[in-house]
């Protein structure tokens, strides 16, 4: 019943963002179309968590039948410097989402009145603790670009386009929804324009699954954490797995992230404003996270997780300070100036807790390149800090077809072995991608608890087998791939050619007969 509900939800949702589509085709592209129902998305939504929380207030407080959304500014304006604190923001009556709806189509100035909406909403925050977390957060939705018409009539007649039809999105309690709704948007957006995918800065969206079953990897035993943190945190959907699994509470100290991409890095803060993620318990940073991290202060971490930009290039040994940066200089050596890969697995496990876990996706190419990648690897095994490899299928992720991999870290193993798991087959087709399923997921995650050979799925590996292998990491190096050729009888096949060979002759005898009847 709740997987046909999760669908109806999923289905209604998509079928809106379609409709939205199909209004804005053609005047705005689908890269920017995103931003645009992401940003309204938001909008709706802050609203609506405002207005609930006040009408709850008010309720408790015995004043009945007051709705915040038909209150007078004046008088609303009364509880600005109460709730501010509570939850980092404040909107008044006439410019809540449902406010601006009702009036839209007779505003002849709806993109000014949006305009100044969205600056009082990011002015609300100025001054108090929650302004780092709300500056800029509309940047991306530009409600006079001439993308939306070359006219501020055409404009405004796309704005009020888009306002109905997020409105029109019957989502109901957002809280009480089976889907990730804000998450399975984006997701879906991305899937429309894969196409796309990194235009703005190798942006790759992690699918909920994979997002989920690193999640539950770096929490297993465990029913709080102190903090997670994602190095390449994009828009935020592998920290809010956190949320979903362990409960926000049980995040005890909150959510560490860091983006390159200033776009990315808004969806990311408003993403964890639509999980109800309270301005105190996030902590999001712009800027590159392996030349100028911004979480000195917050480190260590007791779960991290990530999927990192594939093999992009960075510093490296160009930037002198880089080998003497205590996440690298350990290893003795910095990851190749072309492939970042295992700079982002050493910036993470320098950030580690001691009783912590990191998942970390990676490109497969990391595990058997030789050179510096190497001696990294050779650094990580050396020291036992590698738990687990995980195989994962090809084309799991938005704009790429490869077969990934999941390193797990830990500083704190109970022996020297590291598991490599083949799940390079768990999967199922979807259309002309593939997915993890619940059952998938649940295979991965039970032999990564069991910790022991399973025949053509997982084997346990010493450091000296490693060593063996001369430090590659490959799962196929170490997983027995099953023959599923058909198993030939010799005997039998010998027996069927015995046969064919004998008819053959008794043939070719009754021909030499009949020729030689006709000859005489």
């Amino acid at each position: 019943m709740s997987d046909n509900r999760k669908e109806q939800e999923r289905a209604e949702l998509h079928r809106v963002i379609w409709n939205i589509a199909n209004d804005l085709r053609g005047s705005v592209d689908g890269w920017d179309f995103k931003q645009y129902v992401l940003g309204m998305l938001f909008y709706r939504y802050i609203s609506e968590n405002l207005t609930a929380y006040l009408n709850k207030r008010m309720a408790e407080a015995g004043i009945d039948n007051v709705d915040y959304t038909e209150m007078g500014d004046e008088e609303a304006e009364i509880a600005r410097e109460e709730i501010l604190p509570i939850k980092g923001f404040f909107i008044l009556p006439s410019e809540l989402f449902v406010n601006v709806c009702r009036r839209a189509d007779l505003d002849e100035n709806l993109n000014e009145t949006l305009e100044r909406t969205f600056k009082h909403i990011e002015q609300s925050a100025v001054g108090t603790d929650s302004e780092d977390n709300f500056k800029g957060l509309f940047d991306d939705l530009d409600v006079n670009s001439k993308k939306l018409g070359d006219t501020v009539a055409k404009r405004n007649d796309k704005l009020v386009k888009l306002l109905y039809g997020v409105r029109d999105m019957n989502l109901g309690n957002y809280q009480d929804n089976t889907i990730d709704a804000f998450g399975d948007a984006y997701e879906f957006l991305m899937g429309m324009y894969a196409s796309n995918a990194g235009k703005s800065g190798g942006e790759y969206y992690t699918p909920q699954e994979v997002s989920e079953l690193l999640a539950r990897i770096t929490t297993v035993g465990k029913t709080s954490v102190n903090k997670v943190y994602d190095p390449a945190c994009g828009s935020g959907s592998l920290l809010l797995k956190f949320a979903k699994i362990l409960g926000t509470e049980n995040v005890r100290e909150g959510f560490f992230g860091q983006e390159i991409n200033i776009t990315t890095y808004n969806l990311c803060r408003i993403n964890m404003f639509l999980h109800d993620v309270g301005y105190d318990k996030f902590d999001i940073a712009l800027g590159d996270t392996l030349t100028e991290p911004q979480h000195w202060d917050d480190e260590p971490f007791e779960a991290i997780v990530s999927n990192p930009p594939y093999s992009i290039k960075w510093d490296g040994e160009d930037n002198a300070t880089l080998i003497n940066d205590p996440r690298f200089a350990p290893a003795g050596v910095l990851a190749p100036k072309s492939k970042a890969d295992l700079a982002f697995i050493l910036h993470s496990l320098s950030w580690l807790a001691t009783d912590g876990a990191a998942a970390i996706v990676c490109f497969p190419g990391v595990m058997y390149r030789g050179g510096k990648e190497k001696k990294i690897r050779k650094y990580l095994v050396d020291n036992n800090y590698v738990d687990c490899i995980i195989q994962l299928p090809g084309n799991l992720f938005f704009g790429t077809t490869i077969a990934t991999c999941i390193m797990v870290l830990k500083k704190s193993k109970k022996d020297n072995t590291v598991l490599f798991i083949d799940a390079s087959s768990e999967c199922v087709k979807v259309t002309n991608s593939n997915k993890l399923t619940a059952a998938n997921s649940a295979k991965i995650l039970d032999a990564f608890i069991r910790h022991e050979d399973a025949e053509y799925f997982a084997k346990v590996a010493t450091t000296a087998d490693i060593e063996a292998q001369d430090y590659n990491l490959s799962v196929s190096t170490y997983v027995e791939q099953e023959d599923t050729r058909e198993v030939v009888d010799i005997r039998e096949l010998n027996r069927q050619i015995e046969k064919i060979v004998a008819r053959e002759a008794v043939l070719r005898a009754e021909i030499d007969r009949i020729i030689a009847e006709i000859e005489g």
